[in-house]
């Protein structure tokens, strides 16, 4: 059987990828991912994109998902919970009554936007022994895993540079709003250990640069002018791969939504999850200070 999600939030194009990848509705059957289907959702107002809500709404109840009028609603009648809010700064709220009801939960990105309210998500999961995941689709897409794929051949990663457009929202500043897919694309193939970074605001784009406890560098471009797209080039003992994204990134990060709820393990460490976050508040806070090095709040 099944197992049953529910959706809170519906302000993003996710909700709609997500359905019909899982339920196998208006896609190609190549995107299908099998295990799970979305079965309710619970739109919520949006300070970030509400103009998005009422048509991502209507396009779910029109795959037969059942829309309820509280997040409540949905306890007794899913599995899981997908936190699917576009404001990083609400997950915090939305997704610890589930945490305290004992329903595993998976938040889209950003995973919260200060390292306190990580912390506290991960602290919570812990306590009450329940499964808590996140993460950007990028981190999952075909490239990154070729490239962790042949670690063998090619021997470890000792530096990454990755690329995304980095639209700004001050709900969630700097790097918390799309430029958190660079981020992610960084820790899925350099893993944990930034130390300190140090980054620079333009109007056209943003840099940041990750000091690794090892030696070991990584940076972030987040484009706001000229040409654009989501890749990286990776740099190993032996290789360097460059690759941009793929059209399967959703359907990568689907297949492991659905082993994370299947399994109650996430492929994604607390640690890392609190580290992600530390961050992206480093290099905004580096940006606020005209790029001095800021360490990061592990």
């Amino acid at each position: 059987m099944a197992i049953r999600l529910g959706i809170v939030d519906c302000d993003t194009s996710h909700v709609v990828a997500f359905t019909q990848r899982l339920n196998h509705r208006d896609i190609a059957e190549d995107q299908w991912v099998e295990g799970a289907q979305v079965v309710a959702a619970v739109p919520l107002p949006s300070l970030v994109s509400p103009e998005r809500v009422g048509p991502f709404t209507e396009q779910l109840r029109g795959y037969g998902i059942d829309v309820l009028g509280r997040p409540e609603d949905l306890l007794g009648r899913v599995d899981g919970i997908l936190i699917e809010s576009v404001d990083g700064s609400v997950h915090r709220e939305r997704a610890l009554p589930f945490i305290e009801a004992g329903v595993p939960v998976w938040i889209d990105k950003p995973f919260t936007c200060s390292t306190e309210d990580a912390r506290a998500l991960v602290a919570a999961a812990r306590q009450r022994g329940v499964p808590l995941f996140s993460a950007s689709s990028l981190r999952f897409d075909l490239p990154v895993q070729e490239v962790l794929a042949q670690r063998a051949q090619a021997g470890r990663v000792i530096g990454v540079e990755a690329y995304t457009p980095a639209s700004q929202h001050p709900r969630n500043p700097g790097f918390f709003h799309y430029a958190v897919h660079g981020v992610e694309m960084v820790y899925a193939l350099m893993g944990r250990g930034c130390r300190r970074v140090r980054a620079i605001h333009q109007e056209g784009a943003d840099l940041a640069i990750g000091e690794w406890d090892d030696g070991r560098l990584a940076t972030v471009r987040g484009i706001r002018q000229g040409g654009s797209g989501l890749g990286f080039t990776a740099f190993t003992e032996k290789r360097i791969f460059a690759a941009q994204s793929s059209r399967y990134f959703y359907r990568e990060l689907l297949k492991q939504i659905v082993h994370f709820f299947e399994t109650g393990e996430s492929p994604v460490s607390a640690e890392e999850l609190v580290e992600v976050v530390a961050f992206q508040e480093a290099a905004n806070d580096s940006m606020a200070q005209d790029g001095t090095p800021v360490e990061l709040r592990r």
